[in-house]
């Protein structure tokens, strides 16, 4: 550890709170801050952590700190780094935490002092989950080796795995992995609350597959608006992918209605080379035996499984095909939810008699096809608000869909966090 160095977080939300507590606990005096209601709160929550002083204002924390990270909403960085990024340190490091790093560095430009030297980073994960093994991407944007060395061993206490890119890349990859699979979990809450649904109650959404959407969807309507909004309206790439995912859903589901079996067959069959051909034949990421276990209804499983179309799934493959996007290449880049997104994608796409049952079952049987028409709507109301936009849209919708779901979040976290750890465990490696 640098003898008297010093670091600071200015935004003490639950990836600030995380990164504070890791850092004492290593042994780093903390410097921290948030908006000036949250001071009386946080001064409390913190008084048993002598190395983590809360301050009262930015201004404060960037004055007497060596390393500062904003850790903010992607939507404030540059009026919080305009507000704050004058009373910089001499010669300080500034980073940001912020999932979309081309408002973030270009806030740090215009806002910074020149001598300041920037180094960003993401921890490609939320807040609950440990930090150990995870991926953390550091950006080495304005700064000299030493200082750069500086932040890695800073960040060495959170145990994660380092991964070196540049804001562009960065920003690219987060979207590739992140934007569309948030996409599909936030459409798939919307249907169900159009249809008045808590899907764990019904025999129809047990087991397998199912297990995993419907803890995902959970997870990530229990988390804060914010962290989903600022990835997608803010990322050109994300943009772009969220709308092809919209228009990958409207037509695979227009095929259906249709009834045209061999075009969708077509469609689907040319989607899974193109995203799966160049996998090598083997074990697959997740197994019946690993998905069956995480279930948050209290109805036994149904002896025989119940058929599905799984267009959101179908949707994704065709989705990667369109953009180009082979998932497989950013596995190390890669956040929880979207292991489980490819785990159970590839469980379905490199099984034959699954997949053409999928195919049979989108086709021949109406059962889905409430659920399939809602979750075509909200796919492209998720899109629309996206393309325009609307910060303030985004949040109505996602907090009116977080109340209907709230009285099972705690439950679901549990569940949550078990099958994440399992299904890792599985996943890490790859």
């Amino acid at each position: 550890m640098a003898e008297g160095k010093s670091i600071g977080i200015i935004g003490m939300g639950d990836m600030g709170k995380m990164y504070a507590r890791r850092l004492s606990d290593a042994g780093w005096k903390v410097n921290a801050c948030d908006l000036p209601d949250k001071y009386d709160i946080l001064v409390e929550e913190f008084q048993d952590r002598p190395k983590v002083e809360i301050l009262s204002s930015g201004h404060l924390v960037s004055r007497c700190s060596d390393y500062i990270i904003y850790s903010v909403e992607a939507k404030n960085i540059d009026a919080v780094v305009k507000t704050f990024g004058p009373s910089t340190k001499l010669g300080a490091i500034v980073g940001g935490q912020t999932s979309c790093k081309a408002p973030e560095i270009a806030a740090f430009e215009n806002h910074l002092p020149k001598d300041v030297q920037i180094i960003s980073c993401h921890s490609l994960h939320g807040p609950g989950v440990d930090p150990k093994g995870q991926p953390l991407v550091l950006i080495k944007h304005r700064a000299t080796n030493p200082a750069f060395a500086f932040v890695e061993t800073a960040l060495s206490c959170l145990k994660s795995k380092h991964v070196y890119l540049s804001s562009e890349q960065h920003d690219r990859i987060t979207a590739d992995t992140q934007a569309v699979t948030h996409a599909a979990f936030l459409s798939m809450g919307a249907a169900w609350l159009a249809n008045n649904q808590f899907p764990w109650e019904l025999p129809r959404y047990l087991g397998g597959i199912e297990n995993v959407k419907i803890n995902v969807t959970l997870r990530i309507y229990a988390n804060k608006w914010h962290v989903y909004a600022g990835l997608a309206i803010l990322n050109p790439a994300a943009q772009k992918q969220i709308k092809q995912y919209a228009e990958s859903v409207t037509e695979l589901f227009k095929l259906m209605l249709a009834g045209q079996k061999d075009e969708l067959r077509t469609r689907i069959h040319t989607a899974r080379a193109a995203v799966f051909g160049s996998q090598p034949s083997g074990d697959l990421l997740l197994k019946d035996e690993v998905l069956d276990r995480f279930s948050l209804g209290e109805l036994p499983p149904p002896e025989q499984r119940l058929k599905n179309n799984h267009l959101s799934l179908l949707a994704m493959v065709d989705c990667w095909w369109k953009l180009g996007i082979v998932p497989y290449d950013h596995m190390i880049c890669s956040t929880p939810l979207f292991r489980m997104w490819l785990g159970i994608t590839e469980y379905l796409f490199r099984n034959e008699e699954l997949l053409e049952e999928v195919i049979e079952t989108g086709i021949e049987d109406n059962t889905f096809r409430a659920d399939d028409l809602e979750f075509t709507f909200a796919a492209r109301d998720w899109s629309s608000r996206v393309s325009l936009g609307h910060f303030d849209g985004y949040r109505e919708k996602f907090e009116k869909i977080q109340e209907y779901f709230a009285p099972r979040f705690p439950e679901a976290t549990r569940v949550g966090n078990e099958m994440i750890k399992t299904i890792l465990e599985k996943t890490t490696g790859t």
